[in-house]
This record gives C-alpha cells, structure tokens and sequence, in this order.
C-alpha cells in the first residue's frame, strides 16, 4: 500500500480520486488548498502527489518547492484544466514526474500513479529564466494533443538531446523547435534555422559546414557555415529529408563526433551546437526507399516530437483565431460564433498555417466589421474532394433526402423536430462506427471525432 496526496479544490475530483485509488488499495488523503496539504504531509508523508495547479490562495506549481521539502521522495503528478506550454515546463522543471489535463479518465490516473510509484524518485531540473514569447515563437492550444506536445518539450528542452520534429506541412515544427531552444541552456545563444527544401544541393554543404578560399569557382574568401555561426547555440534543420546523400555523411559526423570539414578543406573543425530536425516525410519509407541513412535517422530521432494535425485539435480554433487577429495590431475584428463554427467544419490540409492565412483574409474582406462565414475564402475543388470524396458526399445527401421525404408529413406543413432528430440519428450512427473503430476507447474516439472527451460523454449519455 503507497500513500497518495490529491490536492484539488474541487470536491467531486477529490472525492472521485480518493474512491478510485483507494479502491486500488493505497491510502488517500484529500486537501483542498496548498496550506491544507503542507500541513497534512507534516503527518502523512505521501509517496505521490496529485497537485491540480489553480488552487484558492497560492498556486499549486508555486508550492512544489514547500512541498518537496516537506516529502522529498514523493512523484508529483500536475493537474490542470487550463494547460499551456509554461505550465508545462514549470511543472517538469519543478520535478514533476507527469502531467495531467483535466477532464481525464480515472484509468488514466492509475496508470500514471502506478508508473510514478514504480519509478525513481523525480529529480528537479535547474531552473532557467522564462522565455520571452516576444521572441518570436508561440505555440497556441489547450487540446489534448498539444499538451502532449507542450509536456513532451517541457521533458526534452532542459537536456541537449537531439530532437527530430515531425508532422504535416503548417503544423507549427519550427515553432516547436524555437519553444526547445528558448526553455534550454544554450537560450542565451543563436538559433540558426536553415530549410534544405529552400537550398540547391550544390549550395547546402557550403551553407551548413563553410568553405575555405578556392574550394569553387567563386569562392574568394573563407566562409563559416550554419554549424560554426551558431557556436554554443541551435541549429535548426527544417526539411532534413531532402538531405543530400553526401550531406547525409557529413551531419552524422556533426552528430557523433561534434566536427565539421569544411568545403575544400582537409581538416576538421570542432563545434559545440544543439541540432534539431524536421520533416513532413516518412523517413522510415525513405530509408526502405533507399533515400535516408538509416544511422542518421536514429542519431536525430533520439527524442521525437509529433505535431498534430489542426484536424486533430479542432477545439483550438477559437484560441488561434484569438491568437491571430491579437497579432495584426490595431482594431481587432470580432470573429462571430458563424465564423468559428464554419472554421471548425472546413477542411484544413495546410493545417494552422492555412488557418492563419484564410483569418488574414476574412479581416481584409470584412473590412473593419464582424468576421462572418462569408469573408473566409473559398474551399478549393481539391480540398474540399480531399476532405469528403465525392462518391461518399452524393450518397450521404442521397439518404437524407430519402429520410426527409419519408418522414415529410402527408399534409405537406413541415413542423416539428425534424432536424434536432436527424441530427441525433446520424451523431448516434457516427459516435457507435468511431467507437467500434477503436475498440470503445473513448478518448481514441474523442481524438477521431475532434471534440474532446467531456462532450463525447455528454453525447453518449444523451
């Protein structure tokens, strides 16, 4: 039996959490504010912690300290229902052993309390000054899948692991790269970003390893490349699998023995950088492929980090837009509930980025008033073929035309609940299908169906 501390304002969570772990056989004690808990570790010293982070009076995050004095041993696992990035960093840097977001399943928390208690005691990592979003990065969300990407950060940046950044084109990888760099040591040196896709391969060996005088026609001086101007520093490659083959040598020497050569040169030159990579490929298909050195490809993907899709992440719409429109200085237009419902229903292969550009659109539309469905440019042929083929569409309007007609009244005086019912049949059908497709795992099916696993609930019980 471990002893377990939950501390968490809300009654119905406390009481939830004590049930469930106490049923699983540890001793639970609940404690609805900071002071409360610090004075109950002074008589039950917990194994792990449950610390929800808005709590009345101080903060959970700013208590970890207190709180780890007082139960040094003890796996602290955060709680919030208001996750951002910092909050995840301060949180890991605090020593924190997980990082919860509320509203979760009670069978999540098990397997995070049983994982706590079976590891190591959590060590905290050396604090470093906040970073500055002004800087020139921001990553905006609270869905599921960006907390997991802020947490996945928030483990990685203190460390000077390499990190491979994969996900689709406009998902946000460089600003992933620019949040490792600003929440790492080396915050204080240059991030230097380079795309591989941007450059001819005759120009990529010059512009990340130099070259010295005469090494080509027109090279009339010796020239330090990317490697050696971000000296101490980060350098970010984004595209990394359009690499030359030959490139592909010389960054796996970068990567193993921290030295570069030089265009022209016979000696090498020792640098000191953090490197992290990106692509929207499948390099696992490139390496079968023949076109990816496999070593490489496991020197770099030392720590992965996934960005979502934005049709994955659906629920952060209303929170870019924000973000967005704050970002374009002066008056800001409103953006209406239309507009962010016509938002959430369009298809999105350019993901965030492509919602950033069609927001720029509807301001320059609208001009000065209200942001409306109709200022959004319009969905291309492709897109929209891409989202919804066209075969399936015909067939789905083809069946609610036939459901309308059979249940169209014989008088012909269309009343009553007729869309309210059609709408509840085919959630009803759609929810049963995304459950059935992963085996009843709600949260997968939440994820499938982009809402979030509150509203699948209340849709399932209604």
């Amino acid at each position: 039996m471990s002893r377990i501390l939950v501390v968490d304002d809300e009654p119905a969570i406390g009481w939830s959490l004590r049930e469930r772990l106490g049923d699983e056989g540890h001793a639970v004690e609940v404690a609805a504010s900071v002071e409360t808990a610090l004075e109950t570790c002074g008589r039950f010293v917990p194994d792990a912690l449950l610390l929800d982070v808005r709590l009345p009076g101080r903060d959970g995050l700013s208590a970890l300290p207190d709180l780890k004095a007082l139960a040094p041993e003890a796996r602290v696992i955060v709680m919030t229902a208001f996750g951002d990035l910092d909050t995840a960093v301060r949180a890991m840097k605090g020593g924190a052993f997980d990082y919860l977001v509320k509203p979760f399943d009670l069978e999540k928390v098990s397997e995070v309390v049983c994982r706590a208690l079976a590891a190591a005691p959590a060590r905290a990592v050396a604090t470093h000054p906040e970073a500055d979003p002004s800087r020139g990065w921001h990553l905006v969300g609270t869905s599921a899948p960006m907390q997991e990407v802020f947490k996945q950060i928030a483990l990685v940046a203190p460390t000077d692991l390499p990190v491979l950044v994969t996900g689709a084109t406009g998902t946000g990888k460089d600003l992933a790269a620019r949040a490792i760099h600003a929440h790492g040591p080396r915050r204080d040196r240059p991030f230097l970003a380079t795309s591989l896709a941007a450059l001819a391969p005759s120009v990529i060996e010059s512009e990340l390893f130099g070259h010295v005088r005469g090494a080509f026609t027109g090279a009339t001086a010796d020239r330090r490349g990317l490697f050696e101007l971000a000296a101490g520093g980060t350098v970010f490659l984004d595209e990394i699998g359009e690499a030359p083959p030959d490139v592909q040598v010389k960054l796996l020497r970068v990567l193993e023995a921290r030295e570069v050569v030089p265009v022209g040169s016979a000696r090498s030159r020792q640098v000191d950088v953090r490197v992290i990579a990106a692509t929207n490929r499948d390099l696992q298909a490139a390496i079968a492929a023949g076109s990816f050195r496999d070593d490489l490809f496991h020197r770099l993907n030392v720590f992965p980090v996934s960005m979502p899709a934005l049709a994955d992440r659906l629920e952060d719409i209303p929170q870019l837009v924000e973000w967005f429109l704050a970002g374009r200085g002066g008056p800001r237009p409103a953006p209406t509930a239309a507009l962010l419902d016509a938002l959430r229903t369009r298809p999105w292969p350019g993901n965030v980025r492509e919602l950033k550009h069609a927001v720029e659109y509807a301001c320059v539309v609208a001009r000065g008033g209200s942001l409306q469905p109709e200022h959004l440019p319009p969905v291309l042929a492709g897109e929209q073929t891409a989202a919804v083929g066209t075969a399936a569409a015909e067939a789905v309007a083809a069946a609610v035309r036939g459901w309308v007609g059979e249940q169209w009244p014989a008088d012909g005086v269309a009343t009553g609940d007729l869309h309210a019912r059609l709408v509840g049949l085919v959630e009803a059908a759609l929810i049963d299908e995304a459950l059935a497709r992963v085996a009843g795992n709600r949260s997968a099916a939440a994820r499938l169906l982009g809402v979030d696993r509150a509203t699948l609930r209340a849709r399932i019980d209604r």
